[in-house]
């Protein structure tokens, strides 16, 4: 029978000592593997990407699924895969709800895979 993970909230930006500060805590690297876990779909790249450079800063989803060629259904799953990891922020206004990265969280996983990435 396959094992369950374990329910962690993984919204808030990564808090975790870098990886080169020594051995990390069971917790931490379930933290990080989580957040890791959200960006390693070839998908879910491209939304970050094309948020990252959105010139309105940010996008509604369905302007990223004409972008992306998928299915508005498919680009929500993906966006609430990404929000769940604390990867993306989003708010809804009327009908659209309107995306955009977390760069505080983004800069936070950067600094625990490498201490010296954002000096």
């Amino acid at each position: 029978m396959p094992r369950t993970l374990p329910v962690v909230d993984i919204s808030a930006p990564a808090c975790c000592p870098p990886l080169a500060a020594g051995p990390m805590s069971d917790d931490d690297a379930l933290r990080v593997a989580l957040r890791l876990k959200a960006l390693a779909d070839p998908a879910r790249v491209k939304i970050m990407s094309l948020l990252f450079n959105s010139s309105a800063g940010e996008e509604n989803t369905g302007e990223l699924a004409a972008v992306l060629g998928l299915s508005e259904s498919t680009v929500s799953h993906h966006l609430g895969q990404l929000r769940k990891a604390g990867l993306i922020e989003s708010d809804r206004r009327g009908m659209s709800v309107y995306h955009r990265p977390h760069r505080d969280a983004l800069l936070a996983l950067c600094a625990v895979l490498d201490p010296n990435c954002c000096s």
